[in-house]
């Protein structure tokens, strides 16, 4: 997706470099880019991950397809809501939050 972003005339200011770490990896653990950890697609993914119980049933935050530790996913979305997760997670949807849930005021 970063990719993507990238190549596009109004994605120039994407850099996919930002998202590897200084060794080049691509990582969504504690060893990611800062850039990749801090966007919203990350937060996307991730979001309430942390209250998911793994194979071995604990709370800990752990993604059983490569056993990392992510950095974190106990962050809240300002702008955006859960609308629908499916069971395995592997497809997530959004909506945008309502002005007032968003501390603006339709005026």
């Amino acid at each position: 997706m970063v990719r993507i972003g990238g190549s596009t005339d109004t994605g120039r200011h994407i850099k996919e470099h930002d998202y590897y770490t200084p060794t080049g990896e691509f990582r969504v653990d504690r060893e990611g880019s800062p850039v990749l950890l801090n966007c919203l697609m990350y937060k996307m993914c991730y979001y309430r991950f942390g209250q998911v119980y793994t194979e071995a049933k604990t709370r800990e935050t752990i993604q059983t397809f490569s056993s990392l530790k992510l950095f974190s996913s106990n962050f809240e979305l300002d702008v955006l809501e859960e609308a629908y997760t499916t069971e395995h997670w592997l497809v997530r949807i959004y909506k945008v939050k309502d002005l007032d849930n968003r501390g603006l005021s339709r005026t």
